[in-house]
This record gives structure tokens, sequence and C-alpha cells, in this order.
């Protein structure tokens, strides 16, 4: 019998399921386990062993992470750093190239220009939203595309759709980082991407309680990413695929909550005259709003903004609110601030942040499911000096 398809609610609740409950347990149990007995496999990928992230927990994820994307295979990893280092160490070799968006988070951005550089491979950053841009930097050798769906930190939304059939146009692997949407608000393999990534970390676990990372796509690319981590290690443990699949289950109800929140919190913070500018793409006057419309079921609950009085005011409004929390990292219940310069984005230089358009005075916000008449009151009170 041909299983029925549900709706996305549904569908973050119970799939990947067992089909039989183990020992009649309606959350799947934690297997603390290494190593699993031998059961003939020929192929050293098949046994089943804790590094090989093949674990019932594993497993478990796995299913559930590929229906709410609409892929056919996923990997979860020890981290988004992992799943996007595995990825891309999968495709490309010495001599290779890369096109990527211009604005991304500050690890990936680091990844991409200088870690793959010493292994050969090249890379060049293209503004997200030109597709004639795209073309233009093309070479023969160019092998991937990558992308941000939502960009960290300045909120950007690129011609997704654009960038997908290019990439199909010239035969290209086209991987996108989801984080920041999110599976409720956008799946991008529906877009025509092969592969879509998530610190899950994030809003997938929705608590800052594990640091996680998933790949998403057919069977044959995912296959080929497993075989890369299996070899670089970034297992995920077994706890930690308990918490994430715990967490899964909510992430329709925090995700809607949060986009509510963020798009609140952005409208207040557009009309106060502290405040330089806000990137929030569900704000009208944001250049991919209509895009983001389009495509998204949500705006998300990022948002951030440049404050009048450079750096040192910043940190000022940043030291006199009191619910969210000086923290980097996001997606979590509670709302977060930071200032990238200090954290995500740190380890590019003052050059690299200025082409990117990342200014000293820039703060982001990961907006949480608190009231958001409190998170406006607290602005309202940190803004007010």
């Amino acid at each position: 019998m041909q299983k029925k398809k549900y709706r996305l609610e549904t569908e973050l609740v119970h799939a990947g399921e067992p089909d039989k409950r183990i020992e009649g347990a309606v959350s799947l149990p934690i297997f603390q386990s290494s190593t699993f007995e031998y059961s003939g496999q020929s192929d050293y990928h098949d046994l089943k062993y804790i590094r090989l992230n093949n674990t019932p927990n594993h497993t478990a994820l796995h299913k559930k992470l590929s229906v709410l994307e609409k892929g056919d295979a996923a990997l979860v990893t020890a981290s988004g750093m992992a799943a996007i280092s595995a990825a891309l160490l999968a495709f490309l070799k010495p001599g290779d190239h890369l096109l990527a968006q211009d604005c991304l988070y500050g690890g990936t951005h680091e990844l991409i220009t200088k870690d793959l550089a010493v292994l050969g491979i090249s890379c060049d950053l293209v503004q997200g939203d030109s597709v004639k841009a795209w073309e233009e930097k093309y070479r023969p050798e160019t092998k991937l595309i990558y992308a941000e769906s939502i960009s960290n930190p300045l909120l950007q939304i690129p011609d997704l759709k654009g960038l997908a059939a290019f990439a199909k146009k010239h035969g290209l692997i086209s991987m996108i980082d989801n984080t920041f949407a999110g599976p409720v608000n956008y799946r991008p393999l529906e877009t025509g991407f092969d592969i879509c990534l998530h610190s899950c970390t994030k809003y997938l676990n929705g608590h800052s309680d594990i640091v996680a990372g998933a790949a998403i796509g057919s069977e044959k690319l995912i296959g080929k990413i497993i075989h890369k981590l299996n070899h670089l290690g970034g297992s995920l443990d077994p706890h930690a695929c308990f918490l994430l699949h715990r967490g899964i289950k909510t992430l329709a109800l925090r995700m809607r909550c949060q986009n509510a929140n963020a798009l609140q919190l952005a409208g207040f913070l557009e009309n106060h005259n502290a405040v330089e500018k806000v990137y929030y793409p569900g704000l009208k006057n944001h250049t991919g709003h209509e895009r983001a419309k389009e495509l998204f079921a949500g705006f998300g609950g990022m948002l951030s903004f440049e404050i009048k009085g450079g750096p040192e005011k910043a940190e000022k409004v940043i030291s006199r609110l009191q619910i969210p929390i000086s923290a980097p990292s996001l997606g979590g219940v509670e709302s977060l601030i930071t200032r990238p310069v200090t954290t995500s984005h740190s380890g590019m230089s003052p050059q690299e942040r200025e082409k990117a358009g990342i200014k000293d005075s820039l703060i982001r916000v990961s907006v949480g499911i608190e009231a958001a008449e409190d998170l406006i009151a607290d602005f309202q009170q940190a803004l007010d000096i």
C-alpha cells in the first residue's frame, strides 16, 4: 500500500519514525552504542557503525529530513560546517572552480576563499541577484555553485530560480544553505537546487543545546557526500540525534511564531529614528521582498539593522537590552543578538567585510518566540538613549 502524503506539520512529527515502535516506545530511544553486530555487509560504507552516521537514530533523522525538504536522501553531520565542507569536498578537486554568492556566513566564506584555495580549488564571489554576473564568471573548469536562501547577515534573497536554472544549463552541481529559511518557509530542491544544506544547530533543533548539520538531495549525490564524510569523520553522536529528532517536531510552531515576531520587530525598527537601515525580506522596501513573497511561505526569524552612532552605540544598545541574549548563533526559542563583526564574521578581514557590505555598526537579531510586544518594548527602551 502506498504511503499517504501528509502536510508539513504532520510530517514534522511522524516522518522517519520506525514502522514498528521499538518496544512500544512513542519516542525513538537513544542507541548509545558505537558498534553494531556484523550482518554480512560487503561494502565498508554499509557497516553499521556510529562514525558512518547510520545507527537507528541517524536513520530516523535521514528519513525525516528527506521528507521535509522533498529529497530522496539525507545525511546528518556533526555541525553545519561539517555538512558544508564534506559536500564541497565530495565534488571538487584541485583545478576545479566554483561560483559562490558574495555575502555568506563567515565560516563558509573562509572555507571557500582560503581553505579550498590551499587545495588548488579556485572561487569567484558573485552578486546573488544577478545571473548575468554568474554567467560572466563561468569557466570551463567551473563545477559547482553555492548560495544561501537568505544570506547571513544581510538577509539578501538571491535570484534563486535563476541560479538553479543557470546551474542546470551548464551542468553544474548547485548547493544552497537553507538554514535561515528552513523547510517551513522554503524548500530549495523544489526550485531546482541539487543539494540543500542546514546548520541544524539553528532552527531545525531550535533549543540552543546541540551542534549539528545536514545535507539533503538525490540518493546519488548524497551518497557521494556520505562516502566523503565517512573518511573525514564528522559524525553526529546518538544523543544529539535524539535531541535534533525531538526538536524538529515543533519546527512549524516555532518558525511561524518567529516569522510573525520578526516581521513586527522589523517594522518597529524601520520607523525608529536611531536606526539607519533595517535588513528584513518581509519589509516592502527590501530589495528581495517580491522574490521572497513569490518563493517563501514566511520571511524568517532573522533580521539585522545598522544603528546610527557607529559600533559604540551598537554595543550600548545591546548592553541595555534585557530580553535578547548577547551571544553568537541563532534559531533558538530565545532571542539572540550580536554584532557579526565580533562573532559570525570576525574571521573575515575588515576589507572583506566592507566589500560584502557588513558594517561595524550592523546588529543581527535572531528573534525568538517571546511576546512580540515585550520584544518591541525592550528595543524601544534600549534605543531611546
